[in-house]
């Protein structure tokens, strides 16, 4: 054959491939998903808020300057301490005035007012009373101080004139953690409960949802107050928060777990699920590999809005006297004050704890947009 012959047929010899295009990234799922949350303001914010709060529980006895149930004597029902700022000998200081207490001619309420001529310097890494440190060791060493002689409330005091600064952190511990703890219990149990209602079916399906019925016939306050009043009342502080925790969960995990079965039932037929069925996969193993990974993004915001949901429980069985007790703090313990309108008008500082609720709670709604969207990376 000769060359006028070959012009016209086709080539066989393959061209080199192309090099990839270096300005697209291939990044896995996981990768898609952390971008995605990071891109989400409110998100960022809630993460920005939500772990100095942990921060300050975990380490709250040092971040205090008094313990929580220490009185300051000549203090009941003080305003908070107003910190002001100068400089010292070439040194940027912030002090407080002393205060002095009075007597209201009229109504005898107490009346503190500053002593100018008196300045007392505010320090930092001084020592105070002791503490215990995560139960391990013993240490005295707090954040900041004030000489003797005067203290530093920067929360005002209760009526008793104990640091409401001082508590509101202490109390943080309990009322964060308790949240996790509690949707813990109930995100497994709701997993696990509608996981197996909606994989099986049948009979276990119809007992499960009757059950469920039961429990949210019931209402929830009642049921918890029900709960609760059956503590005693002799339990230490750790066995009431971990018998608290219980409470909470015991309801907690029934629209959970309705969802979750819901969805169960909607996928259990579809190929991918026959598939680990046949190469020899257990029913847990498909219940939690295959089928609950399939709505993540669902699961994640049931999540994270639950643990608001049990703070606010918490915070409500406190208040009324049915969850947190004294010793022991909690945000919804400190708000009890806050029963009585008429101090509540000449002390308005008693209402921080109800601050760092409301935070806290809006907080978490925003951790928890973002993580829905971020859990699906290819929607818009």
């Amino acid at each position: 054959m000769d060359e006028a012959d070959n012009k016209g047929a086709p080539s066989h010899d393959l061209a080199p491939a192309p090099d990839a295009d270096s300005s697209i990234e291939y990044l896995s799922r996981a990768a898609l998903i952390r971008r995605r949350f990071w891109r989400h303001r409110l998100a960022r914010l809630g993460i920005a808020v939500l772990l100095p709060l942990y921060f300050l529980a975990i380490f709250a006895d040092f971040v205090a300057p008094y313990r929580a149930d220490t009185r300051l004597k000549g203090f009941k029902d003080a305003p908070p301490s107003v910190i002001r700022f100068g400089v010292e000998a070439n040194i940027f200081q912030p002090y407080v005035y002393a205060r002095k207490r009075s007597f209201h001619s009229k109504t005898f309420r107490e009346i503190y007012t500053e002593v100018e001529e008196v300045k007392y310097p505010i320090h930092f890494f001084v020592r105070g009373e002791p503490y215990s440190v995560l139960g391990l060791f013993e240490l005295d060493i707090h954040l900041f101080g004030v000489e003797d002689g005067t203290n530093i409330t920067l929360f005002g005091t209760d009526i008793v004139g104990r640091d409401l600064f001082s508590r509101t952190t202490i109390a943080a511990r309990v009322s964060l953690f308790i949240g996790l703890g509690g949707v813990a219990i109930s995100f497994v149990l709701g997993c696990l409960i509608g996981g197996i209602s909606g994989y099986f079916g049948g009979i276990i399906d119809e007992f499960i949802q009757r059950v469920i019925d039961l429990l949210i016939a019931i209402p929830t306050l009642p049921l918890w107050m029900a709960l609760s009043a059956a503590i005693p009342i002799k339990w230490s502080v750790t066995q009431t928060y971990f018998a608290i925790t219980i409470v909470l969960s015991v309801v907690g995990w029934t629209g959970l777990a309705r969802v979750v079965r819901g969805k169960l039932l909607s996928l259990r037929d579809l190929d991918f699920v026959t598939a680990a069925r046949l190469s020899g996969g257990s029913d847990l193993y498909v219940i939690t590999r295959h089928l609950l990974p399939n709505f993540a993004s669902h699961l994640i915001v049931s999540l994270t809005l639950a643990i608001p949901g049990m703070i606010l429980g918490e915070t409500a069985l406190s208040f009324i006297g049915l969850g947190m007790q004294e010793p022991g703090v909690s945000w919804g313990v400190l708000l009890q004050d806050t029963m009585n309108f008429g101090a509540l008008v000449h002390q308005p500082w008693k209402l921080i704890p109800g601050f760092f609720i409301i935070v806290t709670v809006l907080m978490f709604n925003f951790v928890g947009d973002g993580l829905r969207d971020a859990a699906d990376p290819y929607s818009l």
